[in-house]
């Protein structure tokens, strides 16, 4: 492990202590890589459209709005090889919400969430997208293959 020594100015020192305190960190330790992780995610995922991601797509959406959760649900049958689960909540008498997880290419994935964000209809939509390694396991005394994946920071 690493240490390094940063310097910071009262104010920004008090704002970097509340924000911590607010989030539950006990330590900016904790927090200083939690930022770095995500900085480095966003400049990954940024960068590269090449690379693998695991996802949760978030949005909401009115269930009786013109044939909506039928065209949702088509987009999702055209790239089912990118969904590994998915949650529906009733939210009201009107109003889903729906959470997908999805693993697959950077660009298929955020076509993907796109395609579903931009469906007439469909309110408060949110990829959020961690870059992955894909490596394909085969254990031989299980005869089982899957898939892992791991994150990338």
């Amino acid at each position: 492990m690493k240490r390094f020594t940063i310097s910071l100015d009262d104010q920004l020192s008090a704002q970097f202590d509340a924000l911590m305190q607010s989030r539950g960190y006990t330590n900016r330790s904790e927090a200083v890589r939690d930022m770095i992780r995500e900085l480095l995610e966003k400049e990954h995922l940024k960068n590269e459209n090449e690379g693998y991601c695991i996802a949760s797509l978030s949005y909401i959406y009115n269930h009786h709005e013109n044939d909506l959760a039928n065209r949702i649900t088509s987009v999702q049958h055209s790239q089912h090889d990118l969904t590994l689960s998915s949650l529906h909540v009733h939210m009201d008498h009107h109003n889903c919400l729906e959470v997908v997880i999805l693993r697959g290419t950077i660009q298929k994935v955020s076509d993907f969430a796109n395609q579903i964000i931009a469906t007439r209809g469909v309110r408060h939509g949110k990829l959020f997208m961690v870059p992955v390694e894909i490596k394909q396991e085969h254990h031989t005394h299980e005869h089982l293959s899957h898939t892992h994946s791991n994150p990338l920071v």
